[in-house]
């Protein structure tokens, strides 16, 4: 079984471009070989070990044909330092800074960001027991008395203990805030914590249970309510975004946060659990193209 808990361990284990190769094809075939093309099962490899023939369809292939990784050029080794930095560092890590530990450009480097965190993107599964949920905001120095219509609103639910889940929304309405809840929550076994806000205070019609604290008098824990779980995350959360990136642009957020809470989930699990879990993903995913995320 792979171990490693430093970067010098994961170089000295990936070694050369061979053994990422390997690795990366047991993970890809761990169910089985397959065509990419037309999912035949039957393939032929070729003796250079880097391309497959379909006994099907006979079109050519290699290991990253239909992957997150695409037809790219750079060594495999790179991509998977690219994965691990990205996801062990605890405030992330920059373009620019991936770029100089990885020994690539900028804007590869900022492609490569952004291919790996398409395949963190959360689950479908809802959240239950006690939630908190709160909101906060992105961009922009001040809060006007027109409110936060600069800013890029972020709502996050987690489970007291256990883990979390969080969204870009167009805005804090009514309609939008409970439509994420009854996407993500389990509303027969939740007990919700939130603040005050007017948009809450709907949802015991609606049948959910919930309670809330009042932050505007001062109040911030009454014994189980609170939302200081919630609050420790956004705590974080804006280390990174201040910290690390500096701003999100709307149009990619949601990877940004994708990934921010991919790491927070995991947390506690072993580096190398971690890693596996990432590659698996980028296996599963299609290929994602500079034209199509910059478009």
């Amino acid at each position: 079984m792979i171990n490693f808990k430093t970067l010098a361990e994961f170089i000295s284990h990936f070694h050369s471009e061979e053994v990422c190769r390997e690795y990366f094809e047991k993970v890809r075939f761990a169910n089985g070989d397959f065509c990419p093309h037309c999912k035949h099962n039957k393939i032929h490899r070729f003796s250079d070990g880097k391309r497959y023939r379909c006994a099907s369809c006979k079109r050519d292939f290699t290991i990253k044909t239909g992957t997150l990784f695409g037809e790219s050029k750079l060594p495999m080794q790179k991509w998977f330092i690219a994965i691990y930095l990205l996801t062990t560092r605890k405030k992330g890590i920059s373009s620019i800074e991936l770029a100089e530990q990885v020994g690539v450009s900028q804007k590869t480097a900022w492609f490569m960001d952004h291919r790996i965190r398409e395949a963190l993107k959360q689950g479908k599964g809802k959240l239950s027991g006690i939630v908190e949920v709160d909101e906060t905001y992105l961009g922009g120095k001040h809060r006007r008395s027109s409110g936060f219509k600069k800013k890029t609103p972020v709502m996050g639910m987690t489970e007291r203990g256990g883990k979390i889940k969080a969204y870009h929304v167009p805005s804090r309405e009514t309609h939008i805030i409970h439509g994420q809840l009854k996407k993500h929550i389990n509303k027969d076994k939740t007990h919700l914590m939130s603040d005050e806000a007017q948009v809450y205070k709907k949802l015991l019609k609606l049948g959910y249970q919930r309670s809330a604290v009042k932050h505007g008098k001062g109040t911030y824990v009454r014994g189980i309510v609170h939302t200081n779980s919630i609050e420790s995350f956004w705590a974080l959360f804006k280390r990174q975004y201040h910290g690390t990136h500096h701003s999100m642009s709307k149009k990619h957020v949601q990877r940004y946060i994708d990934e921010i809470v991919f790491r927070f989930n995991n947390r506690e699990n072993d580096m190398a659990d971690i890693f596996a879990d990432v590659v698996t993903r980028v296996s599963k995913r299609g290929k994602m193209s500079y034209k199509r995320l910059t478009a």
